[in-house]
């Protein structure tokens, strides 16, 4: 074929899979790169600890690599931790699972989360989630072939979703529910009772259940309920977690998935083909974390609680209607009184007040008129975004 040829079939047939040529790009990332060109930027917009992984932690990492710990593990993760993380599991919350069988050691939770979805869905199986939820939820879904079914929740609710929500949306396509709760990104915490009757739901309707409990330990004033707890849900939930958000250890990409043995199977199964194995030093970390992080996980909570306030209290005195979230490190005050897009704000704010948030409409539909704010970040900060928040919110209120 001539080069002029092979030009022509460039220019008039995409080589990009349609899949991924239908995904939209993170809402998230497009702030984020915002955010680096200016200067003098407070930011409330990204999902991380501003806190250094403790230093116990960090020692663990540092003596494997001067014992030379710098060889793969075994797919599913080193015995010991997975050993580690089945006494944790055990102890908090009553669950037995088999280390051997049971436990696969992820890249972060988002790799456990692109995994659980790969492993159980045909192409055209549906699944249930929240909106507004973490942008990756209906991403991994389309990507492994599946429908994401987006459930509406609200303000008046605390963005909480319910058994009544969920069941008039079930169809015979409906594979799973997934959700995330403590909830990334408006702060909504399901009680016991609530996640109870969506756990009956789903052996009604022999469903499997994604849940995403990354936030699990960051909860204020209320008690985290593990979803694979109520009786028949240890079988049939895919349970997520990891060390980011908790231990401060994002960067570590250390997760985890516990479930049933033949889902834990299949999932280990698209991870040796494609990342093989977590980092070995990470690994080594998490040991010491499951072993004697939990002094440095509550004064963080402590601390996380203190700017929740402080927070909350801001921008209801600029204004702005703000739910009082109960987990994680967001909160997510309606901005609709500016008459803007979400976007619109948050761009503008960015742009003239140097405040970074994101906005909304980026974890779904029902987030526009909301803007996510990330208060893991210090207090002193914290108040000088509310600061500039306030004049913005000043200049371009319309109620």
């Amino acid at each position: 074929m001539s080069e002029s040829g092979s030009s022509h079939i460039k220019a008039s047939q995409s080589c990009i899979s349609e899949r991924v040529s239908a995904l939209p790009p993170s809402g998230i990332r497009k702030f984020f790169d915002l955010l680096s060109s200016i200067e003098g930027v407070i930011s409330l917009g990204v999902g991380e600890p501003d806190f250094v992984t403790p230093w116990n932690i960090r020692e663990a990492a540092i003596y494997s690599l001067e014992k030379g710990y710098t060889m793969y593990t075994s797919n599913k993760g080193t015995p010991e931790l997975r050993a580690e993380l089945a006494r944790h599991l055990k102890s908090r919350f009553g669950l037995t699972y088999d280390p051997d069988n049971e436990i696969l050691i992820t890249v972060g939770v988002s790799e456990g989360l692109d995994l659980a979805a790969r492993a159980i869905l045909n192409p055209g199986d549906e699944v249930l989630m929240p909106d507004p939820c973490y942008v990756a939820y209906p991403a991994s879904v389309s990507l492994a072939g599946g429908i994401p079914i987006q459930v509406p929740t609200a303000e008046e609710n605390d963005f909480k979703i319910t058994a009544d929500d969920i069941e008039p949306r079930i169809t015979q396509r409906t594979k799973a529910i997934l959700i995330g709760y403590p909830c990334n990104p408006t702060g909504a915490v399901l009680s016991k009772e609530e996640l109870t009757q969506i756990a009956e739901l789903a052996k009604r309707y022999n469903l499997l259940v994604i849940s995403d409990e990354v936030y699990g330990r960051l909860v204020y004033g209320v008690e985290h309920t593990c979803l694979a707890s109520p009786p028949g849900m240890r079988e049939r939930t895919i349970l997520l977690n990891g060390f980011s958000k908790a231990y401060a250890m994002t960067g570590w990409r250390i997760g985890y998935a516990a479930s049933d043995k033949e889902i834990v199977g299949a999932m280990t199964k698209i991870h040796q083909y494609t990342m093989l194995c977590a980092s070995i030093m990470g690994q080594m970390a998490a040991i010491e974390a499951l072993k004697a992080g939990d002094s440095e996980v509550e004064a963080m909570v402590r601390e996380y609680d203190r700017r929740r306030r402080v927070i909350v209290k801001g921008f209801r005195d600029i204004g702005l209607s703000c739910f009082e979230p109960k987990g994680a490190f967001y909160a997510f005050p309606s901005i609709k009184i500016t008459g803007m897009t979400s976007e619109e704000f948050a761009e503008k704010l960015l742009m003239e007040e140097k405040v970074a948030v994101v906005p909304g409409s980026a974890f779904g539909q029902c987030g526009e008129g909301y803007i996510r704010c990330c208060y893991a970040t210090s207090l002193p900060e914290i108040e000088e975004a509310l600061k500039r928040m306030g004049r913005f919110v000043q200049k371009y209120r319309k109620m």
